[in-house]
C-alpha cells in the first residue's frame, strides 16, 4: 500500500481533499492510503509513518524547499498541491499527479 501524505496549516481543508483523493483511489481499487495532517507534525509523522509522497497545501507551499531537501534525498518526493485543483477539491487531479511523482521515483 502507497501512503500519499497531505500537510497544510491544521489540517482541515486538507482532510477534504484527503477524503476526496482517497473515494477515487477506491473507485479505481488502487492500493493508496490519503491522509491529512498539520504541517507542524510533518516531521514525526515522516519519521513514524514513512509516507512514499508528501503533498503540501497551498498555504504552507512555502516550507516547500526546506521539505524537499530534507525528504528527496530520503526517496520521498515532494510537491505543492496546486492552488486550482486544491481550491476545487479536485481529488482525481490531485491524485494523479501523485501517482506520477510515484512512478517518477520508480514505485508503482
Amino acid at each position: 500500500m502507497k501512503k500519499i501524505y497531505l500537510f497544510c496549516n491544521a489540517g482541515m481543508s486538507t482532510s477534504l481533499v484527503a477524503s476526496k483523493m482517497q473515494d477515487v483511489a477506491n473507485q479505481h481499487q488502487l492500493p493508496i492510503e490519503v491522509k491529512a495532517f498539520s504541517d507542524a507534525k510533518l516531521a514525526s509523522t515522516v519519521e513514524e509513518h514513512h509516507p512514499d509522497v508528501i503533498l503540501l497545501g497551498p498555504q504552507v507551499k512555502f516550507k516547500y524547499e526546506e521539505t524537499k531537501k530534507k525528504y528527496e534525498p530520503q526517496g520521498i518526493p515532494v510537491a505543492v498541491i496546486d492552488l486550482e485543483d486544491y481550491g476545487n477539491v479536485n481529488g482525481e487531479r490531485i491524485l494523479k499527479r501523485a501517482i506520477k511523482l510515484l512512478k517518477e521515483k520508480g514505485g508503482k
